[in-house]
This record gives C-alpha cells, structure tokens and sequence, in this order.
C-alpha cells in the first residue's frame, strides 16, 4: 500500500470511531436522555474500549492490512445495524429496564466497535516507512485525530442538522465499506460482502415511520383513537407524544394543553398579552388563539417546518426563534405577562440545565413583574419520588409557593402543570404547633 493509501485508511478510522460515538450519545437520547449521568459514561465506555483496542492492535504480528480489513468489514456492519434508529429503539423496547437496554447498547455496539477500529493506527504503523518510530508514530496519530476532528464536527453540524441522524450512520459505514476495498483491492469475495453490507446499511437505515430527523430530534406525526376526537394525530418528538390535535371544532388538545389555555384564557383573562413559550412542541399553545402575541423558542431550527407540514397542516400562530432556552431567557432584553416551560427532550426527560434553581431564576427574569410562570412536568402521580420532590421544591425557592395541578393521579406518571407568580423571594414558612399557633394572626394578616 502506498503512503497515501495508509494515511487514508488511518483517516477513515478516526472518522467512524469517533463518528459512532457522536451517534450513540444522540441515539440514546429518546430513551436515557442527555444528561451527563448518561454522556459521561458513555464517553468513557468508547475510551476504554478504544484504548483495549490499542493494545490488542500492538499484539498483532502479521497481516497487517487483512486484519484491519476484517475489523474494518465488522464495525461496518456494526455501525450500519447497531447505530440504527430502528435497532436503537428496538433494544430499549425490548429489554427493559433502560439500565439494562444501556448496557447491551454499549456493551454489544459501540464498545466492540471502537475495540475494532482502535487496532487500526498500533496495526499499520508497521507498514509505514519512516525512518523513526516516533514520526511512524506521529503522523498515524495526526491523520487519525484529524478525522476524529472532522468526523465529529461534520456528523453534527453538517449531515444530521441537513440530512438527518439516519443519513450520518450510512455515511460511516459507507466510509468503512470503502476502508475495506482500499485494505483488499478488488477481491471478489471482499467485494461481495461489501456489496451485501451496503444493501444492509440502507435496509436497517429506513425510517419510514420519520417525518423528520436532525441532531436534535426524530419527528414523527401518527393517528390516535381518543373517545372525543374526531381523527386525531399525535406530534412525536423522539417518540414520545408531544402534542395532540383533531379535526373537530374546536379542536381537541393534550390535556395539559387544556390546562394551561384555561388557566391563561379564562382564569386570567389574558388578551393582548405577550406569552413566551420554551419547548416549541407542537405549537398547540397558540393554535386558532389570536387573543395573545406568542414567542415560541426552541432548540431546533427544523421543527417549526416541520409541525407546520405534517401536524398542523397550516401555519403555526406566533414567532419562533431557534435557540437555547436557557440561553435565550438570559439574553433577552424583552419582559412576557407569561413563561410558559416545556422543555422535554422526551417524554421523562428534561435537558438538566433547565431544571436547576439558576435556571428558574433567570426564567423570572423574563417575567413582567407582575407576570406567571407555567411548567409542564413528567412526574409520578403522588409527587412522591426525589425527582418530584426535589424539582417542586427548586422552582418553589425561586418563586414561592405555587399552584401544583396532578392532571392523570391514577397514573404512575402525569403531567403536571405548576403555576407560580413572580414577585418578591419567597420568605422561610414557619409550622404551626400546638404549642405556638400563629394561624389566626397570618388570616388577619393575609386580609
């Protein structure tokens, strides 16, 4: 093999390895989510494996280029099944709990994958010819981290965010397919299994169920049957139901949404209002509601289009800007009568950035002094988990005391719609004993 040739197939290596570990972490994101309880050992399972890998590919003796070729042929097929949407969403349908799906995820795709191709730089530096190990060394390793560099910028800001999530696992192992014709030449059995691997790739890889995929999210719209409806549809985000719409007039909503248009419309009377709404979701907030002015922001540039084109089938009321939430409330110079937050990445899943009291602070910050909040959680129906307990409690150090709204209590999880006022930092609750019983004293107080 020429010099180039090396250089390139070291290239291809540090492209799809870190190329598949990119696509893992967004993979499990509908699933496990984003936090970094999830990223951080993910991340660290591919740099273990990765670095197996290495040693394993500093044992190799001989035969160099057909080893590689054979990882290479192998992590093809991996990536091109295992990265998957469908194979992903298979897995944690399948074996439950997630702990247990997470686990045969890494263990069975992504860490035999980077063990494969972390052989690649130990095992051809042999056929380099440079005078010095070190320069062996050291342009193996530039070429290799170069496509690392490139697979990971490129996959995210480039393929995923204008093709889609499906389009950055056939580019890889594509890539890894053309990897094993550059090691083995025009063979006919490699060419063969090349062949078989690349109708594999566009097989697993079609996601007919999507109406749209970006580095953020998967979007799919599908038919519900609800008793009230009439020939409803469901707004999937990361398969999980976002929002709900039907053909009836007026239409039905979620039952969150509901909620939250009563509580604006007709327990505040709100008209000529500005509402800013984090969590685009379906836009079902402002739908057929021309009372108030409404700014929705959202992460994805994709999904307004998107909801416009196959959800709403018309026109989304109110602004959109494609921006962090977190970001945006704390840049923005303009003040809302509400805060509307809903922010899920899927169904139990908010990114953990915005659940935190700093977030929750600069969230008021955007409120008009006299303004209200409205959150839309995923809790369980007691509110008797830590999550539960806790979250509540972070948005109540910020705001005080709230309304707290259990829409399905005979549910293991409901949605839960908090309502909080801005004013003043709430003051310390005081409890009422027997022994010291101000409760008369505060009634008088409070009227």
């Amino acid at each position: 093999m020429t010099p180039r040739q090396l250089f390139l197939i070291v290239f291809i290596e540090g492209f799809c390895s870190l190329g598949a570990e990119v696509l893992a972490l967004r993979q499990l994101i509908p699933h496990v989510g984003s936090s970094i309880v999830v990223t951080a050992p993910t991340i660290g399972f591919f740099l273990l494996a990765l670095a197996l890998g290495y040693a394993s590919g500093g044992r190799i003796a001989a035969d160099f280029s057909r080893v590689v070729a054979r990882n290479f042929l192998i992590s093809a097929f991996l990536a091109a099944v295992g990265l998957a949407g469908n194979t992903v969403d298979a897995i944690f349908a399948h074996l439950p709990p997630p702990v247990f799906a997470y686990a045969v995820f890494i263990g069975g795709v992504l860490c035999p994958l980077a063990w494969l191709l972390g052989q690649t730089v130990p095992a051809l530096t042999n056929l380099m010819r440079h005078e010095r190990a070190g320069e062996k060394a050291g342009f193996a390793l530039y070429w290799s981290t170069l496509g690392s560099f490139l697979g990971s910028v490129s996959l995210s800001l480039v393929v995923m965010q204008w093709l889609g999530v499906s389009a950055a696992v056939v580019l890889v192992a594509l890539l890894l397919f053309a990897g094993v014709v550059l090691l083995q030449g025009m063979r006919p059995r490699a060419l063969a299994l090349v062949a078989a691997g690349v109708a594999a790739t566009f097989a697993a890889n079609q996601r007919l169920w999507v109406v749209g995929e970006t580095a953020y999210a998967s979007y799919a719209v599908e038919p519900v049957k609800l008793a009230e409806a009439v020939d409803a549809r469901a707004f999937k985000v990361n398969n999980s139901v976002s929002s709900l719409i039907d053909e009836s007039s007026p239409p039905l909503y979620a039952r969150y949404i509901r909620r939250m248009r009563q509580i604006l419309l007709d327990e505040l009377a709100f008209s000529g209002r500005e509402v800013l709404v984090l969590g685009a979701g379906g836009f079902t907030l402002s739908h057929d509601e021309p009372k108030n002015r409404y700014t929705y922001v959202d992460i994805d540039p994709a999904i307004r289009e998107l909801a416009e084109r196959h959800f709403l089938k018309g026109t989304a009321n109110g602004e959109f800007v494609a921006d962090d939430a977190r970001r945006y409330v704390k840049a923005t110079e303009r003040r809302f009568d509400a805060v509307v937050v809903d922010v899920y990445t899927a169904r139990m899943s908010i990114p953990a950035h915005l659940v935190t009291r700093e977030f929750w602070e600069t969230s008021k910050r955007a409120l008009k002094p006299d303004g209200v909040m409205l959150a839309n959680l995923i809790l369980d129906g007691r509110l008797a988990t830590p999550y539960a307990r806790n979250l509540l409690a972070t948005i109540e150090s910020v705001y005080g005391r709230c309304g707290v709204d259990v829409l399905h209590r005979g549910q293991a999880a409901s949605n839960v719609v908090v309502a909080c006022y801005n004013g003043p930092a709430p003051a310390r609750a005081a409890i009422y004993r027997d022994e010291h019983n101000p409760a008369d004293t505060d009634v008088i107080r409070a009227h």
